[in-house]
């Protein structure tokens, strides 16, 4: 690719941002539903657990329990899947762990052992794209099941425990889809039309490529959904709405972004989805809405075996000698086996606690890296005073202390998408608690052995972030740039062909956008790397939101807004009520 009129800049290391990284943000709007599914999730078991006095135990049915963390963006079909997928390496980290503290005593085969599956499930999350919490939870129980007394003839016993905890957490994290079987959907689009609302008031490219890339995971979360139903049909016209509602027109910005966030908020609630009026001009009305959107070829191709042993080759390589995760997953190895021999030659505390800290580290740049470093040790740090407030009444019976690690799970879930430390604040005093189910421990030494342990994590952990380079995130943009331009050429090209056609074309341009903008983000993060082609990557993002806006088809007469009437408010035309 050439760039002789572009004059490349090499990253340097920037100063890096002490306050910025720990201010609050706003609360996830699903924040509730992984908070109340992995309390759910871990009740059943544990409080069963101590009905038969048999706490100890609750480690392994915790591994399985934790699991309702996941998949809570995903539409049900796909959640189903992932869910069952997630338990099944959870299972898997947690059996080689066990069966590794079984057959050895050694403290540094440990540590080997604990960073090699902290770095096989950074990777392995971040090529899947599993999203929040990530790796984290995984390496959290197979490093503490490293160090925990074991006898190769419990194993077996122990993972069935950690698998029938797993299914009840997909049997909670799954049944709301028999009450409202599009929850998912209908959340996606409305953030579509959000976004697209914010980008109507407030033109920029900031809300551009945020409208771009709610539209991309509208798209996306539609195309997982499984079979068409009537309610999936209408909202598959509001994200084509959406779509479209962020080109110039004649209506008033103020007024076309109510309108947008009155469908926003129809569509997020439990009425009739809103249906707004096709794209497109009036002679277009008439076909047939998978025709218009070209969407059902796409259902379809996503079922095709052909296609699915492509995405798994297309994953392995995603793996490969070549691949810029690669970097990301030696530092996890380097880090968390440098966190945890160090903290074995000082004598103090818990390896795994160190292995831990580290691995929950590692962000997809240095710059976040340093963020999530920042927020992890203050979080901990503060976490320590809150166990220390909170073991006496912990102690007191067997009950309080299942309670206040079900307290402390939901509390974790509900503040850490407020900010990342303020989630720790909570989940350090659970961790801590999981330990008075086998045998109360003083508290100065739990206390002292986790300070002293996060220090040590977050400062190896960082260390190796920053001495390990990750040269191919230029590479990867590159890529996303030849990807873009080829996809910008399909769109122009499909600009006189058929409605499905010039949708599906819309839509790759769309997709290959986002993934020029993150690759970009990551790369402008990243230390010790080759020239970035940053005016190149601007050119190409604003040539492809004018070739999207050149494209669109404008939508036909406005759908009403929601009017009130003495405090009524009636809803637009609707269909599929649920």
């Amino acid at each position: 690719m050439s760039d002789a009129s572009i004059r490349p800049r090499h990253p340097r290391p920037r100063s890096l941002p002490l306050v910025a990284p720990l201010r609050l943000g706003r609360p996830s709007d699903t924040w509730f539903k992984p908070a109340l599914s992995v309390v759910a999730a871990s009740a059943v078991p544990q409080l069963t657990l101590l009905a038969l006095d048999r706490l100890d135990l609750v480690i392994y049915t915790m591994a399985g329990s934790l699991c309702a963390l996941y998949g809570h963006g995903l539409p049900y079909a796909r959640r189903a899947r992932t869910l069952a997928g997630v338990v099944l390496a959870m299972t898997a980290g947690l059996g080689a762990a066990l069966v590794t503290a079984s057959l050895t005593h050694s403290t540094a085969v440990l540590v080997a052992v604990g960073a090699l599956l902290a770095a096989v499930q950074k990777a392995g999350c971040d090529a899947t794209r599993i999203g929040p919490p990530g790796h984290v939870i995984l390496t959290f129980v197979s490093s503490a099941a490293l160090f925990a007394p074991q006898r190769l003839g419990q194993v077996p016993a122990h993972l069935t425990l950690t698998l029938a905890a797993g299914a009840v957490a997909w049997l909670v994290c799954v049944g709301p889809a028999l009450i409202r079987r599009e929850g998912p959907e209908r959340r996606a689009v409305a953030r579509a039309l959000a976004a697209a609302a914010d980008r109507v008031a407030d033109p920029g490219p900031r809300t551009h490529r945020a409208a771009a890339a709610a539209v991309h995971a509208a798209w996306q979360c539609l195309l997982a959904s499984g079979r068409p139903t009537p309610v999936r049909r209408s909202l598959e016209r509001l994200v084509a709405h959406a779509e479209a509602a962020v080109t110039p027109s004649d209506t008033a910005p103020e007024a076309e972004a109510d309108r947008l966030r009155g469908l926003a908020a129809q569509t997020r609630g439990r009425g009739p989805v809103p249906v707004p009026p096709p794209p497109g001009p009036q002679e277009a009305y008439g076909i047939e809405h998978a025709e218009l959107y070209g969407i059902d070829a796409e259902r379809a191709a996503l079922r095709d075996p052909g296609r699915r042993r492509a995405a798994r080759r297309a994953l392995l390589r995603s793996l490969g000698p070549g691949s810029p995760l690669l970097p990301v997953a030696v530092r996890t190895l380097i880090g968390c086996a440098l966190a945890g021999y160090l903290c074995v030659a000082l004598g103090v505390g818990r390896p795994y606690w160190a292995i831990v800290t580290a691995a929950s580290l590692y962000q997809a740049n240095v710059t976040l890296t340093w963020n999530r470093t920042l927020q992890r040790t203050l979080g901990n740090l503060l976490g320590v005073l809150v166990f220390a407030a909170v073991l006496p009444l912990s102690r007191t019976t067997p009950l309080a202390l299942v309670l206040c690690c079900l307290f402390f799970g939901f509390a974790a879930e509900a503040l850490i998408t407020r900010n990342y430390w303020l989630g720790s604040v909570a989940v350090t005093p659970m961790a801590l608690l999981v330990l008075e189910f086998g045998a109360p421990h003083p508290a100065g030494e739990l206390i002292g052995d986790r300070v002293l342990d996060t220090v040590l994590g977050a400062l190896a952990g960082f260390l190796a972030a920053a001495l390990v380079t990750n040269r191919r995130a230029a590479g990867r943009v590159e890529r996303a740039l030849e990807a873009t331009a080829k996809a910008r050429t399909e769109a122009e090209r499909a600009a006189g062909r058929p409605p499905a056609e010039r949708a599906r074309a819309r839509r790759a341009l769309t997709a290959s956008l986002v993934e020029l903008r993150e690759a970009a983000d990551t790369a402008a993060g990243e230390w010790w790397q080759r020239a970035l082609p940053e005016q190149e990557v601007l050119a190409a993002e604003q040539a492809g939101h004018r070739t999207l806006t050149a494209t669109a088809q404008r939508p036909g007469p406005a759908a009403r807004a929601p009017e009130t009437r003495r405090g009524t408010t009636v809803p637009a035309p609707s269909i599929g009520a649920e």
